[in-house]
Order: C-alpha cells, then sequence, then structure tokens
C-alpha cells in the first residue's frame, strides 16, 4: 500500500491556509464571525502558522447549537480559525484518501453524492433482478448514532497504517480529541468516542473509519451489489438466506472492529417490489417518490424561505431524480 507523501510542512504553509480561507469563505462571507477573523487575516493566518510550526496549538471549545433535518441533530461549530485549518487539512488529505475507498462509497466525496447513489441502486436492482424478471431483495441498514460512536483509539490506530508522518498523526489527534462524548471512567487517560456533525474534518475521518469496513464487505466477504452513504447502505440479492448471513458477519465485524451497532429499528430485508426507503425516495423496480418525511420538510423550507425562486428551483431540479410530477406542478403554482 503507498503512504502518503505529504509533510506536515504541506498541511501548515502559508500558501495552503491561504488557500484555505479562500475555501472556507464560500457561502460564509457575511458571518459576523468571518467578517472579524477577515479584519486582520494575515495576522491571524501568521499567528495559526507560527502556533501549529511550535506544536503550540490548542483546538478551541465549540458552540453548540440543534436542528431538526428532519430528526433532531446536535450541531457543534469550531471557532473561524478552527474552520480554517480544518479546511486546510483536509485539501491536503483529501485526495489521497479518496483514492483508497470503494467506488461505491458516496457520501462527502467529489463526484458522487445522493444522485449518483440513486442511480447506482437503480443499476444494481436492475441486474439483481434481471430487468425486474426476477424476485431482487434488498438488506437496508443503518449505524446508530454514527457520528458520536466513532472510537478515537481506533481511528488514530487507522490513520496510522496510512500516514507515517509523526507531526501530521499530533496535529489529527489535536482534531479527534478536541471533541467527544463519552470518557471511560475506568482508565487514567481519555479514551473518547464520537466526532462533531460540523467540521470538515469529520466527514473525512468518518470516511476512513467507515473504508474499513467497506474493504470488509468487498474484499472478504465478497459482495458484489453493495452501497453505502454514511451510515445507511444497502446490499442487493435474489436469495433472503444470503443477505441474512451477511447481516451476521456485518454486525460482528462492526461491533469487534470498529465498535459500531446496527439501529435494532433501521435493519431490514424487503423485496424490491415492496418498497425501498434509501437517501429521501421510496425506490421500486421502475420508479421512485418522494418519502413522505422528505415532501414535508421540502414544504416547510420553502416556506420558511417565503418560497424565494433559488430554493423552488433547487427542489425542482431535486424532484427531477424521481416521479414528482404532481409536486413539480405543486411546486410551480406557489405564489
Amino acid at each position: 500500500m503507498k503512504k502518503f507523501d505529504k509533510q506536515y510542512k504541506d498541511i501548515i504553509e502559508i500558501e495552503n491556509l491561504l488557500l484555505a480561507w479562500q475555501e472556507f469563505l464560500c457561502g460564509k462571507s457575511k458571518k459576523k464571525d468571518v467578517e472579524e477573523f477577515g479584519l486582520r487575516l494575515m495576522d491571524n493566518i501568521f499567528n495559526l502558522h507560527n502556533d501549529l510550526k511550535n506544536k503550540t496549538y490548542k483546538h478551541s471549545l465549540y458552540k453548540a447549537f440543534k436542528i431538526n433535518d428532519p430528526k433532531p441533530r446536535d450541531i457543534h461549530k469550531a471557532s473561524v480559525r478552527d474552520r480554517l485549518l480544518h479546511h486546510a487539512i483536509y485539501r491536503v488529505l483529501y485526495p489521497y484518501f479518496d483514492t483508497k475507498f470503494i467506488y461505491d462509497s458516496y457520501s462527502c466525496r467529489l463526484e458522487k453524492g445522493t444522485h449518483r447513489a440513486l442511480d447506482r441502486f437503480r443499476s444494481f436492482s436492475n441486474k439483481v433482478s434481471k430487468n425486474n424478471t426476477k424476485t431482487c431483495y434488498v438488506l437496508k441498514c443503518d449505524i446508530r448514532k454514527f457520528f458520536a460512536s466513532i472510537n478515537h483509539e481506533i481511528l488514530k490506530s487507522i490513520l496510522e497504517k496510512y500516514i507515517e508522518d509523526k507531526d501530521i498523526l499530533w496535529l489529527l489527534n489535536q482534531i479527534i480529541d478536541s471533541f467527544y462524548t463519552f470518557t471511560s471512567p475506568t482508565l487514567s487517560r481519555q479514551t473518547g468516542k464520537g466526532l462533531p456533525l460540523g467540521n470538515l474534518t469529520s466527514q473525512l475521518l468518518v470516511n476512513i473509519y467507515m473504508n474499513e469496513f467497506d474493504q470488509f464487505v468487498k474484499r472478504e466477504l465478497k459482495v458484489k451489489y453493495y452501497i453505502r452513504y454514511a451510515d445507511d447502505f444497502v446490499i442487493f440479492g435474489d436469495d433472503k438466506k444470503y443477505l441474512e448471513n451477511m447481516l451476521k458477519q456485518m454486525e460482528e465485524y462492526l461491533d469487534n472492529n470498529l465498535k459500531l451497532q446496527m439501529h435494532p429499528d433501521k435493519v431490514f430485508i424487503k423485496t424490491l417490489s415492496s418498497g425501498i426507503d434509501f437517501l429521501g425516495w421510496i425506490n421500486f423496480p421502475k420508479h421512485r417518490v418522494l418519502r413522505t418525511a422528505t415532501k414535508n420538510r421540502m414544504f416547510r423550507n420553502l416556506k420558511g424561505n417565503d418560497y424565494k425562486k433559488e430554493s423552488v428551483d433547487s427542489y425542482l431540479g431535486m424532484l427531477s431524480y424521481g416521479n414528482g410530477y404532481k409536486l413539480k406542478l405543486e411546486l410551480k403554482n406557489t405564489p
């Protein structure tokens, strides 16, 4: 395996920090804290660079708040200084790790996303069902409290397999240990769990973490028709017993190797013809319809934005990926 060949200086150099700032600014330039940081941008950049160079950098505390999207979620927002660093780390690490991920991992990756995952879902269902001439079963799984359950020590050990530079590992440890949802009372040192939903680095780190599982499914279990999007994943098969056997082995691997558990209420094996709830859509052999909860959330969001044209156009674009003719008409006729 080719090791990560970048060095610590590639992350902390002034040029990378400035490029990270430009990327971070997108959609945030009018925020008060961002404007304040930008008033003394070069001073702040040089101070961050020096703290990183001298290893005196400390991640600051997070600002916590809740959102409903669609279920209640705890978001933890880092300071502008820390989020700038997250971008600087991401731009150096992502190109390397993206090459290590399996093709059918679709969350938080360039040229992937939900639409590509849904297209792949349809492609796999057609292949397994022999173009809807045979019964196609789908195993649908969901990991319980995904971000909150990421084990810090396991994550660090995974990163050490790829990265040899001790300074980069030190920096990643600073980011990982800046947040935790659990600390073992029986051990003297912190053995934390959890990554904050608000960090850009968290998106990459959970993909690195779950890549261990993806590789197990593809290399050890030899599963051909597998799709994962964050903590949701599906496997297609023409034999229900085969999927039941896969489920048992996957549960054991997740528990033993990654300390993760599947959500007991969100794991099922169903026929494709009965409709599979995946990524906001109910998928059938020849069509897909928007999930009721997704539809209701869409109209709530539009109402909250006073039905702005940009918001309506965005949802019209989303509906083009499924069978939403009546919903499109409803949207187009909104005031």
